[in-house]
């Protein structure tokens, strides 16, 4: 849907650049998935630089977090579609941080490990398939719809 006018190439690859902060987030949840299939940790490998540099900065998820909101969501003057794509990677990342509490709250019961596994992979499953089938419909110059949060993007992006 390209309802907001003409979305350029430039355009394109600026919104999947926000894409990288819930995905580095959630990389910490693919740890049994990725010990399971060792073949795909080489995807991963492009990260590792990025896992350095936001893991050694003290703050830098929040730093990004704020920048993105303040400096490309309620910047009116950056395209409407660069605008949602940041929010709903915002969201994304909002909800990788909500399933870190929880899984924090599973791992609190005796004996849950099989539980916490299911959950960490389930949420790092999750997020990973929202990231790729974002970044793809990015790519292709389309708005990504993910049922209940591209709805709340487009009520927080005018």
């Amino acid at each position: 849907m390209t309802w907001r006018g003409e979305i350029t190439i430039k355009d394109r690859i600026f919104a999947c650049l926000p894409y990288l902060l819930p995905l580095i987030e959630v990389f910490a949840f693919g740890q049994f998935f990725l010990s399971e299939f060792p073949a795909l940790q080489v995807l991963f490998v492009p990260l590792i630089p990025l896992l350095r540099i936001y893991y050694g900065v003290r703050y830098a998820g929040i730093i990004i977090f704020f920048a993105l909101w303040l400096l490309v969501v309620r910047n009116e003057k950056i395209s409407h579609f660069i605008r949602f794509n940041t929010m709903q990677a915002i969201l994304l990342d909002i909800i990788v941080f909500l399933c870190g509490i929880l899984t924090d709250i599973v791992r609190l019961v005796p004996g849950a490990g099989f539980a916490t596994q299911t959950l960490y992979t389930t949420i790092f499953l999750g997020i990973v398939a929202g990231i790729v089938y974002s970044v793809a419909n990015s790519l292709m110059g389309r708005y990504a719809e993910i049922p209940a949060i591209s709805d709340a993007v487009y009520m927080q992006v005018r």
